[in-house]
């Protein structure tokens, strides 16, 4: 028997009989077509199928050498233990991004605003995680690539911030203004009717854009917000009314047992609850698939990767943790296909491009080289996780997946462009709306 009724209905939420009056604004009935497609076990096998596809030499794009998986296992272990040489290494998340800045490159600026607004202690554990969903979930949105001209100057440590860093403190300096808030006297949370809001100039103004300073897919970014304000609106089951993101935790909470809760099903409410925020591509029978895209050697001739709302349920395991839950199965989530995890399997020549010139052109997000090569990156860092592991000498409970990444391959990915490339770019470039990367 299942332990979480609806969560294990293939993303068969919050749906009605014929879903209306349901308080989700796209329920995903049991059996819907679309529902076998949002969740992480399909992201894992869809891109092994693709995978197969390129080891067995039917790929006219790559070629497949699983003999280096060896050669960067043993990278990304060394890397792990020059920043880590503890092994005591935390979550792959965007609370990483909130410390970047400070005199030992750490500073903890979640704990500041926390100590600022009198909420440090147990006492205030529930409401300190309604916070921290509050201030990460737009953050997460506002994530996908910066390009390589944007800069934030960080008014706390005076440091210039680039890429990933940059925009997550942005982000949450833009959330402790009270930027997502609706309540002119509580400005630490966010706000549907705030969010629906959100407009291009709002997000320059923060971010510190200027001509000078170009940040790539402003007004996708500001979309995005938008959206997310009027679809969560539309959500009271989750998010009640009004709408506050934070009620996402209440919702959760309500849905664990003994205070345990499974990732793969933080995963799917976040699927389901969330997917009608991203811009309308694939669709079937009116649920929008988001990060979902054509192959033809996948299953169905689709690849889901969910790579943002995977980032987004990695996101919330320490706020979710800090109120007392316990995540379980956090090895059922992916690895995260993007292109610091995906440009290190590349500049390892994991996968091997068929085309001498594929590096030299800006590819877009659907051309099927580029699904590809993040399909075979999802394969690629079950296999290196699995390397490191066994370097380390720690076992999957002790070093999941999300501790890898962190550690880990991203750090690894962005030490491979540095030696590679000046300013370390990745080894490719991918034209980009601000909605996926």
């Amino acid at each position: 028997m299942s332990t979480y009724p609806e969560a294990d209905k293939a993303g068969g939420l919050g749906a009605g009989s014929d879903g209306h009056g349901s308080g989700w604004h796209s329920p995903v009935p049991e059996g819907h077509p679309a529902a076998a497609l949002l969740c992480a076990e399909a992201v894992r096998t869809h891109c092994a199928a693709i995978t197969e596809h390129v080891a067995a030499g039917e790929s006219e794009l790559f070629t497949w050498h699983p003999d280096r998986v060896h050669a960067i296992a043993d990278y990304v272990a060394s890397t792990i233990r020059r920043r880590y040489p503890t092994l005591q290494v935390p979550y792959h998340s965007r609370w990483r991004h909130f410390e970047s800045g400070g005199s030992d490159e750490r500073l903890d600026r979640w704990q500041i605003l926390c100590e600022r607004a009198g909420l440090s202690g147990a006492d205030h554990c529930e409401e300190r995680a309604r916070i921290g969903i509050d201030l990460v979930i737009p953050s997460v949105l506002l994530d996908a690539g910066a390009g390589p001209d944007w800069r934030y100057r960080d008014p706390a440590s005076d440091l210039i911030l680039t890429r990933s860093e940059g925009l997550g403190v942005a982000s949450f300096d833009l959330f402790a203004r009270g930027g997502f808030s609706a309540e002119p006297g509580d400005p630490l949370r966010a706000d549907g009717e705030r969010l629906a809001r959100i407009d291009a100039s709002t997000i320059a103004t923060a971010f510190q854009v200027a001509q000078h300073n170009p940040l790539v897919g402003l007004e996708g970014r500001a979309g995005l917000l938008r959206r997310l304000g009027e679809v969560v609106q539309a959500t009271p089951a989750v998010f009640g009314k009004p709408a506050r993101l934070g009620n996402l935790f209440d919702y959760l909470k309500g849905h664990a047992v003994n205070e345990r809760l499974e990732a793969s099903f933080v995963l799917k409410t976040l699927l389901v609850a969330l997917g009608p925020v991203w811009p309308g591509r694939i669709t079937i029978e009116g649920v929008s698939l988001g990060d979902c895209w054509r192959h033809p050697a996948a299953p169905g001739g689709l690849v889901p990767f969910h790579k943002l709302t995977q980032w987004l349920t990695y996101s919330l395991l320490e706020p979710l943790e800090d109120a007392g839950l316990t995540i379980t199965g956090l090895d059922a989530l992916t690895g995260l296909p993007e292109y610091r995890n995906g440009g290190l399997l590349f500049d390892f020549e994991l996968m091997v491009p068929r085309d001498a010139g594929f590096a030299a052109t800006p590819h877009a997000v659907d051309e099927p080289v580029i699904v590809e090569w993040r399909a075979l990156t999802v394969t690629g860092l079950d296999l290196v996780a699995d390397g490191v592991r066994e370097a380390l000498g720690l076992s999957e409970t002790e070093f999941p997946l999300a501790r890898v990444l962190e550690g880990g391959t991203w750090a690894a990915g962005r030490r491979i462009a540095a030696k590679r490339r000046p300013g370390g770019p990745p080894p490719f470039a991918i034209i980009s709306d601000g909605t996926v990367f």
